[in-house]
């Protein structure tokens, strides 16, 4: 392992692939994901799908600053920036949505596939706050825009296997494009038996089953005038979660939205795009398939949104201005039922999220001013009202036992802003950039009421007296070309201040059987996070290419402690064959070893790894159709790892197999 280790950061120091445009996948693919929009607005194509039908997972960790949680094989948590969903703001095609999971195994990622979406943009830090209020970063998933090519009818079929835990995948495109409408349907399915690590060791309720359905329509009203509707409906059932106590025998999201686009380049209001829209989640954990629990439970969540936002893009002279007005009413409820071994005892019944309702309505303001036609800088502002009320009156009593002044409503005003200088020349680009966020506390951390936390082993209560967390941010990234050879440096600093993590309370007791005590909800007085990446590529000719990343990350609290889930030493290492109707990629990739780890947030030492991996891809033209084929193995070496964002170190799949088949029809 330290020989590939060696090897790797000896072969060079790293880039993430500069990705070309993908000649294997078009747009009436199933994958219709055209680019990840990373930090510096750098691209990342279909080329780097190995699988047509990769997961929104799969696809989001081919960024640096993003790392998935992963509590089984389903269903991952994106962080970024070393910092979990709580501190990010993660929308849909820019609609607030939020999980019905009191303990996160429902992100909002697990709620469309990649049949629904056009694009994913990621922007780190203050430069997230388009769509609200975060200190880590914005992830917007991005529906197609509208289409009228007036093309008629197109039809793309997908299917895929996996050796590993027998996954199968298939995928239908249904879309007609006219010159004033269009219609869009498209469907996906999903399923996996319990997948093997490395050494073929089975790892017990990792299952999954789920499909997902969209329609998306639209009418051109005018030359500049265009009506969209969009509606997706997503289902996964018997998700098994190994790393957790509890699967989910119900995960079920409804998503809709009618959105009114302007657009006209001949005025000074260049476009103009307004949505309506309403999405609801239900999410029920069970433990009905694990044997010998010590007490039953049944914990059913839901989550309602109603939300709008109006935005639209100016252009004067050197300006370059966005304005987004934007709102959301949101209603969280969460219960925890636990029936007793004993038929003679009474169920026990309590609120886990006493039905909070979230009221929130902002606005966002940024102008990119053009210094020279190499130079740019912008600014940006979010203010916004934010307001919970706590609708249960027997949620209220039960907080009120540790709060006693507690009322049911509080409301927080919330503020950001930033800035960046850009420069871009033929052969270099660099970005500095400064910035403060706050956020306010999640309905867990602010409302949560006893909610066990395997991680650390320890129930969680939430406190919504605390302030809102704030931080201060650095960023700094630069490009250098030469030739066929480009180099790269991204590095960011945060220092957060009214950090939010839990503090042991050694006064209350554990309701979880078999707990270590309960943690409530504070503030430590403030946190550092830092990372720095360091990318590069070099074309061997028009055919090869090799690139690679190394990066590297540190967080502490003001506690002396290592902040939890904090991403060790990394490194990523390809070679790169491409032709018109072939392609071919070796890759190596790990993590060295996880010193800098925290017990005291229930962490332990992760050995580092190294995997190896091998992806191809062929295209045949049959007449005017094509088929795209993509296969290859993955984990190569069969090696048995986990990584620090594996949930209680489950470990991860061993060597799997895998083609992928997709028959387009025009």
């Amino acid at each position: 392992m330290k020989k590939l280790t060696l090897l790797c950061v000896c072969f060079l120091f790293g880039a993430l692939v500069y990705a070309q445009e993908d000649p294997y996948i078009k747009e009436n693919d199933t994958t219709k994901l055209e680019e990840v929009i990373l930090i510096g607005q750098r691209k990342l194509s279909n080329y780097r799908q190995e699988k047509t039908l990769s997961s929104i997972d799969d696809y989001l960790e081919k960024s640096n600053r993003i790392t998935m949680i992963k509590r089984g094989n389903y269903a991952w948590e994106p962080t970024m920036n070393n910092m979990a969903s709580q501190r990010l703001v993660v929308t849909i095609d820019g609609m607030q949505i939020f999980g019905a999971c009191t303990d996160t195994m429902d992100p909002i990622t697990s709620y469309v596939d990649v049949s629904n979406l056009d694009k994913v943009s990621v922007d780190s830090g203050q430069e997230g706050t388009e769509n609200g209020h975060c200190v880590g970063g914005g992830i917007d998933l991005k529906m197609p825009s509208s289409k009228f090519y007036g093309t008629g009818l197109k039809t793309s079929v997908d299917l895929g296997y996996e050796t590993n835990g027998n996954y199968r995948s298939a995928g239908l495109d249904l879309e007609y494009t006219g010159n004033k409408f269009y219609i869009n349907a498209d469907g996906i399915f999903r399923k996996s038996d319990n997948y093997d690590a490395g050494g073929h060791n089975e790892v017990l309720y990792s299952q999954f089953q789920k499909y997902n359905l969209s329609l998306q329509g639209g009418y051109k009203l005018s030359e500049n005038h265009v009506l969209d509707a969009n509606i997706i409906y997503d289902k996964a059932t018997d998700v098994g979660y190994p790393a957790l106590p509890m699967d989910v025998s119900l995960a079920e999201a409804l998503i809709t939205s009618l959105t009114h686009t302007y657009i006209n380049d001949s005025t000074r209001i260049k476009s103009w795009e307004s949505k309506l829209y309403f999405n609801t989640i239900t999410h029920i954990m069970d433990d009905s398939k694990r044997p010998d629990v010590p007490i039953r439970m049944d914990m059913p969540g839901w989550s309602d949104t109603y939300g709008f936002y109006t935005k639209a893009t100016l252009k004067e002279n050197k300006h370059s201005l966005l304005i987004n007005l934007n709102g959301f009413y949101n209603r969280s409820l969460a219960e925890m039922t636990m029936y007793p071994n004993d038929s003679n005892q009474p169920a026990m019944f309590m609120y886990t999220w006493p039905d909070i309702r979230t009221l929130y309505t902002g606005i966002y303001v940024k102008d990119a001013f053009a210094l020279s036609e190499d130079k740019t800088i912008s600014a940006s502002a979010r203010f916004g009202y934010h307001n919970n009320t706590i609708a249960e009156e027997v949620g209220l009593e039960s907080l009120q036992i540790f709060y006693p002044d507690l009322t049911d409503s509080k409301t927080r005003f919330l503020m950001s802003f930033s800035t960046d200088y850009q420069i871009k020349k033929d052969n270099y680009d660099a970005t500095f950039g400064v910035g403060y966020g706050e956020r306010a506390p999640s309905v867990s951390e602010g409302y949560g009421f006893f909610l066990y936390n395997s991680f650390d082993n320890f129930d969680y209560i939430g406190n919504p007296n605390l302030e809102n967390e704030k931080a201060l941010e650095v960023n700094a990234a630069t490009n250098f070309y030469l030739n066929r050879f480009k180099i790269g440096l991204e590095t960011s600093y945060f220092y957060l201040m009214d950090y939010i993590i839990g503090d042991i309370d050694s006064d209350l007791s554990a309701m979880t059987i078999g707990a270590n005590g309960v943690k409530i909800y504070n503030s430590l007085s403030n946190a550092k996070i830092f990372d720095v990446y360091l990318n590069s590529e070099y074309k061997l000719s028009d055919a090869f290419s090799v690139n690679g990343t190394i990066g590297y990350n540190y967080g502490k609290g003001s506690n002396d402690e290592y902040l939890p889930f904090i991403k060790p030493f990394s490194y990523l290492a390809e070679i790169n064959y491409s032709r018109n109707l072939f392609n071919a990629a070796l890759q190596l990739s790990g993590n060295g070893n996880q010193t800098n780890y925290s017990n005291f947030y229930g962490e332990n030492e992760t050995a580092s790894f190294a995997i190896l991996n091998l992806n191809l891809g062929n295209i045949f033209y049959l007449k005017e159709n094509k088929l795209v084929l993509k296969y290859g193995i993955e984990n190569i070496l069969d090696t048995n790892y986990s990584t620090y964002a594996d949930w209680n170190n489950i470990s991860q799949q061993g060597r799997n197999f895998y083609i992928n088949a997709s028959f387009v029809i025009n």
